[in-house]
């Protein structure tokens, strides 16, 4: 389902502004990783722009001029292209968007501690709690527009509800930049209008199948009995949505969810058989994720490289450590360890990836001392080079340090 069709919906009802009971935002920054590009690139506020890599890679994001053309995240570069030939295509720069992302979590714990944080640019609050200091929710929901966009120079867009399902859909129907309130009494007018696409765990399968029983709009589940949903989708997912069609979600605003992983993926500009170019890649992607765990102050157990081939075959491999680690020079010796465990013979490789999973806090890790010999670097000493420089990045840009082995050959 499209932002436009919900909104076309949505808008044709009077919501109205009556926010008593609906404690729950939900606030998600508007074409996040596109905005951030252009606070550096302000001449281009206003053009369709792209956000994504090479011919074969994916959309990561794009203005919403270039939405209004047919351009949408993960579709394929090479579609993206024909679709907006005068597009604009800039090469995703990830830590910047940490850094933006950052500040944009810092201003919503300045608000409330209940901030459940969903991605790099969206988040769950709970207000109620500071009603009394700053007012009703819509009144919260303003005041937090307003300080995102004076302190990031980005927009975002706030749903008001008594739900967390209900304030989700209603910053989609609010973007870009607005913020809409859904009474508590006109959720159901809010909702059995929409269609079932809208409902969280309906995807293609499960649309097809709902449209096979004549169900198109949410209204349309909530007046179906209940053994008609379970005998035609399972027990489980018949009464989830069947709940969620009259509204009711009473799961709380968790703060500080922990990530369940961290992980890049880079698709080649052509299918490579050269394993120096396939380690050269999984060694990028390994510094990368790693720093977004020490940005994070994580530490993962388990290690995990994913390989897709020119058929589109994908192979993953991954092991678990008894110590959790950050370094990325710990977590790239497992890295080619899995790679050359596959046993590739000039296989054609389309896309690589790396990820880290089993997550922890720093304070659960054990810097071990060193067992290794005189002229070898122990973990300690990698991870305090490693911080330095993150350090330097922070303050110079993403390149600014790198290993050697990822520098551009001479000539």
């Amino acid at each position: 389902m499209s932002r436009r069709s919900l909104s076309h919906l949505a808008g044709e009802l009077a919501m109205g502004t009556d926010d008593t009971d609906c404690s729950i935002l939900h606030i998600d920054m508007d074409a996040f990783y596109a905005s951030v590009e252009l606070i550096d690139r302000p001449d281009l506020r206003g053009t369709p722009v792209i956000i994504g890599g090479g011919a074969r890679g994916v959309v990561l994001s794009a203005t919403y001029e270039a939405r209004a053309l047919g351009v949408h995240a993960a579709m394929p570069m090479a579609r993206a292209r024909r679709i907006a030939p005068d597009a604009t295509v800039i090469t995703p720069h990830h830590d910047r968007y940490h850094q933006i992302s950052h500040q944009v979590m810092e201003i919503f714990a300045s608000i409330t501690p209940l901030v459940e944080p969903l991605s790099l640019d969206e988040a769950f609050l709970d207000v109620a709690g500071a009603r009394r200091r700053l007012g009703s929710p819509t009144s919260i929901g303003q005041l937090i527009r307003e300080r995102v966009e004076t302190q990031t120079h980005i927009t975002c867009s706030v749903g008001v509800a008594a739900s967390k399902f209900v304030a989700k859909l209603a910053s989609t129907v609010a973007k870009p930049d607005g913020l809409l309130v859904v009474p508590v009494d006109h959720t159901l007018a809010f909702l059995h209008p929409l269609p079932v696409s809208a409902l969280g765990g309906v995807g293609d399968r499960t649309n097809d199948r709902l449209r096979h029983l004549g169900l198109r709009t949410i209204g349309d589940i909530a007046h179906t009995p209940l053994e008609t949903m379970t005998r035609a989708l399972g027990a489980s997912t018949g009464s989830h949505l069947v709940d969620l069609a009259w509204g009711r979600d009473d799961r709380a605003v968790i703060p500080d969810a922990p990530d369940k992983s961290i992980s890049n993926e880079s698709t080649f500009e052509r299918d490579v058989d050269d394993p120096e170019l396939i380690l050269r890649e999984l060694l990028r992607l390994t510094e990368r994720v790693a720093h977004r765990a020490r940005v994070r102050q994580l530490s993962a157990r388990t290690i995990a490289i994913k390989v897709r081939f020119s058929d589109f075959t994908t192979v993953t491999r991954s092991r678990t450590q008894d110590t959790p680690t950050d370094i990325a020079h710990e977590v790239y010796a497992v890295v080619k360890d899995l790679y050359a465990g596959l046993g590739l013979q000039r296989v054609r490789v389309r896309l690589v990836g790396v990820r880290l999973e089993g997550l922890t806090g720093d304070g659960e890790r054990v810097d071990q001392l060193s067992l290794l010999p005189q002229d070898t670097a122990d973990p300690l000493e990698w991870r305090a080079a490693e911080r330095a420089a993150d350090d330097v990045r922070r303050r110079f840009g993403d390149g600014a340090v790198q290993p050697a082995r990822l520098l551009d050959p001479p000539d």
